[in-house]
């Protein structure tokens, strides 16, 4: 089995990334659980792509072995965009999951139902070597709901509604991977990796 340094220390992303890769003959391990730190890794990217791609590099250049990361977030339409980019810092630096649905909903309470509109991004780079750099993309479209719902999944996932009328925090994990722009995402990578590791 080949390591690949996963630069997160979200163990969620660490095991939808480890189900993934394992096929591939790949082990998804976190810096941290191989004794290495990585530091505070500042992501000054404008995008979803560069900042994978800050993040991806650090931990290749502080490791030396092949390195994933990848930078997602939520972009609400009648925000602009927002939280986008900000997306883990937009109810400020130590906010949880909670506090920053609860400024999401408190800066959508007056948008009405046809104008919550909105969609997850995925961004994933994978640095095998200095010449070898993959990358990957995938989007999720849904809508806004008005509160929380269901206990599965992290971040924005229970107050955005899928087309089935569900929030990503109730559907399954296998459920999730389907829809999901870290799914679509990571699919890409699977296909892309498998040709290089051939």
């Amino acid at each position: 089995m080949t390591k690949f340094i996963i630069a997160s220390n979200n163990q969620n992303k660490v095991k939808e990334l480890d189900r993934i890769l394992n096929p591939l003959g790949v082990t998804a391990v976190t810096a941290k659980s191989e004794g290495i730190s990585l530091g505070d890794v500042e992501e000054t990217g404008t995008t979803f792509a560069e900042n994978a791609e800050i993040k991806a590099r650090a931990a290749f250049e502080r490791t030396g072995l092949p390195a994933i990361a990848d930078d997602s977030g939520l972009s609400v339409d009648a925000l602009d965009g927002a939280p986008g980019v900000y997306s883990a810092r937009y109810a400020g630096e130590n906010a949880t999951d909670a506090d920053r649905i609860a400024k999401l909903l408190e800066n959508m309470k007056d948008i009405p139902e046809d104008k919550r509109t909105a969609h997850f991004n995925c961004s994933i780079c994978c640095i095998i070597d200095e010449n070898t750099v993959i990358k990957a993309e995938g989007k999720c479209f849904g809508v806004i709901g008005y509160e929380p719902k269901g206990s599965n999944g992290f971040g924005y996932d229970p107050v955005f509604i899928t087309d089935g009328g569900r929030s990503f925090a109730e559907l399954s994990s296998e459920e999730k991977d389907k829809l999901s722009h870290r799914g679509k995402a990571l699919r890409e990578l699977s296909q892309k990796l498998s040709e290089v590791l051939k």
